[in-house]
C-alpha cells in the first residue's frame, strides 16, 4: 500500500483506493497464474467497481470537480474526469471496453465479447489503475 503523503481525507481516499484496486487486481492475476476461470459477470462488475472506485478518489482528491450522484453510469464519473483535461483520453478507450462488456453480457450477446473476457477485463482495469498510479506517483499525490 503506498505511503499517505497528505492526510486530509479526500487524498486519503486515494491512497486507500490505490491500494484496494491494486489488492483485488493481484488476486484475479493470482487466479489467472493458477489457471482459475473466473466468473464472467462477476469479474467485469468488479473490474468496473474498481476502475470506477479509482476515478472517483482521484476527482475527489483533486477537489476541483463535483462528481455525479452514486447511481451515475461509470462512463457519466469518467467525463468528469477528462473535462477540462483532455490527457486523461488516453484510458478512455478501456474504461469503455470494460462497459462494452457488461452491456454485452445484459445484451445476452457473450458471442460478441472477446475470446477470454474475463481476463481481458482484469487486463483492462490493470491498465486504468497503473496509467492512475503513475499520474499520481508524478503529481506526488502517491508514493511510488
Amino acid at each position: 500500500m503506498p505511503d499517505i503523503l497528505d492526510a486530509d481525507a479526500p487524498q486519503g481516499e486515494l491512497i486507500a483506493a490505490a491500494g484496494t484496486v491494486d489488492v483485488a487486481l493481484l488476486a484475479f492475476e493470482a487466479a489467472i497464474t493458477r489457471g482459475e476461470v473466473l466468473p464472467l459477470e462477476t469479474t467485469v462488475d468488479t473490474a468496473i467497481a474498481l476502475t470506477r472506485r479509482l476515478v472517483t478518489a482521484y476527482v475527489a482528491a483533486d477537489g476541483q470537480k463535483i462528481l455525479p450522484g452514486e447511481d451515475a453510469d461509470f462512463l457519466e464519473v469518467f467525463k468528469v474526469l477528462v473535462k477540462g483535461d483532455p490527457t486523461w483520453n488516453a484510458i478512455r478507450d478501456n474504461c469503455r471496453e470494460l462497459v462494452y462488456y457488461r452491456n454485452c453480457i445484459n445484451m445476452e450477446r457473450r458471442d460478441a465479447l472477446p475470446k477470454v473476457p474475463e481476463k481481458m477485463a482484469v487486463r483492462t482495469a490493470r491498465h486504468v489503475y497503473l496509467y492512475i498510479k503513475t499520474r499520481c506517483v508524478r503529481e506526488g499525490r502517491l508514493a511510488d
